[in-house]
C-alpha cells in the first residue's frame, strides 16, 4: 500500500512523499512553548492558540493512525538574491511570485486523499498551512527534512523550495524513519540575515525578519529595521538562498509558481500608487493579496526610501497624507531619507 500511496503522489506532481505515525513530536512542545513565553512570535497571536493541536499531530484528529507528509518543489529559475542591487525595484520571495500555493497544493492534496480512500478506505483530513499543524517537525520526523540552523526545512533531495503539505489518515501505514541534521558546521543562512534574525542557531526571533515584518506585522516597522529592508517588498529568501542544499533542489513542477511581470523585480514607482482596486486586480489570485494594499503600499515605501533614488521623492511626497497611517507614516519617512 505505501509504495502505492507514494508512486501516486509522484503522479499528482509532488517531488517528496515520506509517512509518520500520529502522536507527540518530540521536542516541539518545549521549543514552542519557550518560543511563545519569549514573545518572539510577535503580533502571531493565532500561535498561540490550540497548542495542544501544534504538539500532538493525534490531539488535532484523534482517529488519525497515520500522516503521509509531502514535499512540492516551487525552485525559482533564477537566483533571487540578485534583484537585490535593483534598487528602484522590488523583490518579491521566491515562493509568492506565482500562484497562491494554498490552492494548487490543497487540491493536490484532495486528489491524492480521494484515490486513497478509493483505493484503501479510510477516512482522511488534508491540511497545508492554515491549521494549528506543526508542519516542519512533522516533516522531520517523516524523513522528508530537517529544520536547518535558519528553522526552515532542508532536504538533502530538494534544498530549499519546496511546500509542505499532509494528509491526515485513519489507515496504519509503515512509517519513515525520521531525518536528521546535516548542517554540520556551516552558518550561511546565520550570518546573511540582514536583521539578526537569528539569536542562535536553530532559533527564530519573528520580530526581527523580514518575512514576518513585511507580511504578519501591522503598522510600522520599527525605524531601526527599515533600512535593513532594503527593496524587500514582500518576504526574503537570503536564508533559503545560501544554502549549500540547494544543489539538490528539484526543478518547480507546476509553471503556475513562476512569477511574471507583476511579480519579477517590479518597479517601486508603479507599485507605490495602487490603491486599492488596482492592488486587487494585480495581485489576484496571489498569496501576496491577502495582506491588503496597505501593507504593501508601507513596504514599498520603505524600498523607496532605501532606493536612493531622487526621481522616486515626488512618488513618497504623494503618499505622505494617505488614509493609511502606516503609510503615510513610511512616505514621510521614505521623503526624508531622499530629501
Amino acid at each position: 500500500m505505501k509504495d502505492r500511496i507514494v508512486s501516486r503522489a509522484l503522479e499528482e506532481g509532488f517531488s517528496l512523499c515520506r509517512v509518520v505515525r500520529a502522536g507527540p513530536l518530540s521536542g516541539v512542545p518545549e521549543g514552542l512553548r519557550a518560543f511563545l513565553a519569549a514573545g518572539r512570535h510577535g503580533e502571531m497571536s493565532w500561535m498561540e492558540r490550540r497548542v495542544e493541536w501544534r504538539e500532538n499531530p493525534a490531539a488535532l484528529w484523534p482517529e488519525a493512525k497515520s500522516v503521509i507528509v509531502l514535499g512540492e518543489s516551487y525552485a525559482p529559475e533564477f537566483d533571487p538574491l540578485e534583484g537585490l542591487e535593483q534598487r528602484e525595484r522590488g523583490v518579491i520571495s521566491a515562493y509568492a511570485r506565482g500562484r497562491d500555493y494554498h490552492d494548487i497544493v490543497k487540491k493536490r492534496l484532495k486528489r491524492l486523499g480521494r484515490w486513497l480512500i478509493d483505493e484503501c478506505g479510510g477516512e482522511i483530513k488534508v491540511f497545508v498551512d492554515t491549521a494549528p499543524v506543526a508542519e516542519k517537525p512533522l516533516a522531520q520526523a517523516a524523513g522528508l527534512g530537517w529544520q536547518g540552523k535558519h528553522t526552515n526545512l532542508v532536504s538533502r533531495d530538494m534544498g530549499s523550495w519546496f511546500f509542505i503539505g499532509s494528509v491526515f489518515t485513519t489507515l496504519e501505514i509503515d512509517p519513515d524513519p525520521a531525518e536528521t541534521d546535516h548542517c554540520g558546521g556551516c552558518r550561511r543562512c546565520l550570518d546573511i540575515c540582514p536583521t539578526g534574525a537569528f539569536p542562535a542557531p536553530y532559533e527564530l526571533d519573528a520580530r526581527r525578519c523580514i518575512s514576518y515584518l513585511t507580511i504578519e506585522h501591522s503598522g510600522p516597522v520599527p525605524t531601526e529595521l527599515r533600512e535593513k529592508m532594503g527593496n524587500r517588498i514582500y518576504g526574503c529568501d537570503d536564508c533559503l538562498a545560501v544554502c549549500p542544499w540547494n544543489k539538490f533542489a528539484v526543478e518547480a513542477a507546476d509553471m503556475r509558481y513562476q512569477g511574471g511581470t507583476e511579480t519579477d523585480f517590479p518597479d517601486l514607482a508603479q507599485l507605490a500608487v495602487l490603491d486599492d482596486a488596482a492592488f486587487r486586480a494585480r495581485f489576484s489570485g496571489s498569496p501576496i493579496k491577502r495582506i491588503g494594499r496597505g501593507r504593501f503600499v508601507r513596504n514599498v515605501l520603505y524600498a523607496i526610501g532605501n532606493s536612493g533614488a531622487a526621481r522616486l521623492r515626488p512618488v513618497a511626497q504623494g503618499l505622505c497624507e494617505d488614509e493609511d497611517p502606516a503609510v503615510a507614516d513610511a512616505a514621510r519617512w521614505a521623503v526624508e531619507r531622499l530629501g
